[in-house]
């Protein structure tokens, strides 16, 4: 497993890890019932807070991906594909808001927008990618 934090990044450390291990269980890189590292051994790999790390695994343990076991760690939840299949969605969603919002400060209109979406989906839909 490997975790990059971004010490420049607007987004809190804590988040990073979330957003990266969500990632690797959503892509099917963890697989169920993989041990995550422990608290203090992540916490030792990246140079943070072993609190920081806390809180990245228990924002995953609500949000249904992981699960702790007391005295033995923590490990990937076996996840149901729709549960894995909506939160790519939650993502693509978030991406897509994203996009949208950059298209609206640098001026571009919805219509504008629109036909970039469906270039940039032929792109990747018709041509393979």
């Amino acid at each position: 497993m490997h975790i990059i934090i971004n010490n420049s990044s607007m987004i809190p450390i804590y988040e990073q890890i979330v957003d990266q291990l969500k990632e690797s269980i959503i892509q099917g890189e963890l697989l169920a019932d993989t041990a995550l590292p422990s608290v203090r051994g992540l916490s030792n790999e990246l140079k943070i807070s072993a609190l920081t790390v806390k809180k990245a695994y228990d924002a995953l343990e609500q949000q249904g991906f992981v699960v702790t076991v007391h005295g033995k760690g923590t490990f990937v939840r076996a996840t149901n594909p729709e549960l894995r299949k909506e939160a790519g969605q939650k993502e693509v969603e978030e991406g897509f808001a994203d996009a949208i919002g950059r298209a609206k400060r640098c001026g571009m209109t919805r219509q504008e927008t629109h036909q970039l979406f469906e270039i940039v989906m032929e792109d990747y839909y018709d041509n393979g990618q």
